[in-house]
């Protein structure tokens, strides 16, 4: 049998081992708008829970808008111009309007990918914040949470007096799905906050996973943090599989979050009738899988239909390598899943732990492979072991030990894939 699985910009085809019964698990979303811009203008003029983005931002002198990273595919282009319309009619310049890059710890973008995130003209014509979470006096000290969180967010986005979200909602493997909140933190916070709701206190909740919101404590300690900031609208989209938009929400960043949650929950979530003997995944192909920590995400999409004890394969380009320095320092010392968890319980955070913390709690439940070719095995620890240097060799170690029939699941774009075992 030959499939493909989202790799890089191309596709990777699979010419799969015989003996097992594969099963290709495809992208369930709805159905692509037929006019997303007229969606769009929609949204923004009659939004959930509040007065329209052109009432809102009358009398207002300054406005800041968040923006997803280059590692996220957000249609900005498509989503900008009709709030940037809005903010224009009401008064403002063009340099009254920050579009803020809510990088999180990730590196800065670069000249390139800042016009491929917002386009030639919007990268031209309004001051950027290409946010950097390592610089402190970027940020402004908001207090501290009920659960003693520090906040500090981009003093850019908290000095102006209208603070905009933009981006996408899709699941996400620690705080139930993206969008919303996201954009303000860990968007545009400072690693001294970051570490904190990435520390082993928040990512060993077992409801900080994919799908879950209601009791999701991270999700709670979110939208603390993003009231605190003074979080004042949203326009969230869902995309199609093939990244068409699908559906819009904009409006009350709380109330719009959560109408676009449903939506992907009725529209997104397909069922097994059981769990799967193994599976082979993907980190959805460029851009999230430039690098080996963005891989993660794919396994942790997967675990929920995979046997106890059964095999996960991750399959990604990772063009950039590792990732950031101290995540690829954690890797090239990690021993094994129990003794990473064990060595930074308690001890100090460093950036980037935590995916490396998550897929050590996933490790202890499932036998892990890698085709990562991008990747120095001799730069991940024990993980080397698990990782082939030829797609084929993965292969035959994924299906080698299981009986005849065993069911193997093919999740091509791997954490877009919302799927679930039925109850």
């Amino acid at each position: 049998m030959e499939t493909v699985v989202a790799y890089g910009k191309s596709g990777l085809k699979l010419d799969l081992p015989s003996g097992p019964d594969y099963e290709v698990i495809a992208v369930k979303s709805a159905a692509a708008l037929s006019n997303a811009e007229r969606a769009i203008e929609a949204a923004l003029d009659s939004p959930v829970g509040c007065v329209s983005l052109l009432e809102m931002a009358r009398g207002k002198r300054t406005a800041a808008i968040s923006v997803c990273d280059i590692t996220r595919p957000a249609p900005n282009k498509i989503t900008l111009p009709p709030i940037l319309k809005r903010l224009h009619q009401a008064g403002l310049r063009h340099r009254d309007i920050s579009i803020c890059i809510a990088t999180g710890l990730h590196r800065k973008a670069t000249e390139a990918e800042l016009q491929e995130i917002l386009g030639p003209e919007i990268a031209s014509c309004y001051p950027i914040v290409n946010h950097d979470a390592k610089i402190l006096q970027e940020h402004k000290h908001l207090g501290v949470t009920a659960k003693g969180t520090p906040v500090y967010i981009d003093h850019r986005f908290v000095d102006a007096d209208l603070h905009i979200t933009l981006g996408f909602i899709e699941q996400h493997f620690m705080l139930g799905f993206s969008g919303g909140r996201k954009l303000i933190v860990p968007g545009l916070a400072a690693q001294e906050t970051i570490k904190v709701i990435h520390s082993p206190r928040f990512m060993r909740e077992k409801l900080a996973i994919e799908g879950s919101i209601e009791e999701n404590p991270l999700h709670a300690e979110l939208l603390e943090i993003a009231r605190m900031a003074r979080h004042d609208f949203i326009l969230d989209v869902t995309l199609t599989h093939d990244r068409q938009i699908s559906g819009v929400f904009a409006g009350e960043p709380v109330q719009a979050h959560a109408a676009g949650v449903q939506f992907v929950r009725e529209s997104s979530i397909g069922y097994l009738p059981e769990y799967v003997d193994a599976a082979i995944t993907s980190a959805a192909g460029h851009p999230l899988d430039l690098t080996f920590y963005q891989t993660i995400k794919g396994i942790s999409a997967v675990q929920h239909i995979v046997k106890p004890g059964g095999k996960i394969l991750c399959i990604g380009e990772c063009s950039e390598g590792i990732g950031s320095p101290e995540f690829a320092a954690k890797l090239r010392n990690y021993k094994g899943a129990q003794n990473f968890l064990d060595e930074i319980q308690g001890a100090p955070v460093v950036p980037d732990q935590w995916q490396l913390e998550k897929l050590a709690l996933i490790a202890l439940r499932y036998d892990i492979l890698f085709f990562t070719p991008g990747v120095d095995a001799q730069l991940i620890g024990t993980l080397q072991d698990k990782c082939f240097a030829r797609i084929e060799d993965a292969l035959r170690s994924l299906v080698s030990g299981l009986l005849p029939k065993a069911r193997v699941a093919i999740i091509p774009d791997g954490p877009y894939a919302c799927v679930r075992v039925a109850p």
